[in-house]
């Protein structure tokens, strides 16, 4: 069993974020990882600039960021993996769903896909659609396409 803990930063909570942590289960439940415990944190610009510049040594919001721990952990008898925190940038959302010409929900699960892709060891050199993870993310999505958050 997976856990997906929710928070939102420097906004008002979204009603929707139990259907975010549902989605972002089913994506575990594709992977087919079990016992992940990891975070996804929902934020405006001025949050996700912040740590940009500092772990990333760039300037300006970007859409996500994963911070892997890969860090296994006994929890009573059961094995667990602390995965790491998914942060996403809500503002960056709906500006990529503008530009992409897609809807925000479709941009929204598209952010959570690629951040657990991250935290599953996965990563891309590019943006270029032939990079092997968004190969992947783009399935992922095609086979997710009927779940809706927002």
């Amino acid at each position: 069993m997976n856990s997906v803990s929710i928070v939102s930063r420097d906004m008002e909570e979204p009603a929707w974020l139990p259907k975010a942590e549902a989605f972002a289960q089913k994506v575990l439940a594709f992977l087919e990882l079990d016992n992940w415990d990891l975070s996804l944190l929902f934020c405006g610009d001025e949050f996700i600039a912040s740590l940009n510049e500092e772990y990333r040594r760039k300037a300006g919001p970007t859409d996500v960021l994963s911070f892997e721990q890969g860090d296994w952990y006994e929890d009573g008898n059961k094995r667990r993996f602390l995965a790491g925190d998914v942060v996403l940038c809500l503002d960056a959302m709906l500006r990529n769903a503008d530009d992409f010409k897609v809807t925000p929900d479709e941009e929204l699960k598209r952010l959570i896909v690629h951040g657990i892709l991250h935290l599953s060891g996965m990563d891309h050199e590019g943006t270029e659609p032939e990079e092997p993870m968004l190969i992947r993310q783009e399935a992922m999505l095609k086979a997710l396409a009927e779940e809706r958050i927002l």
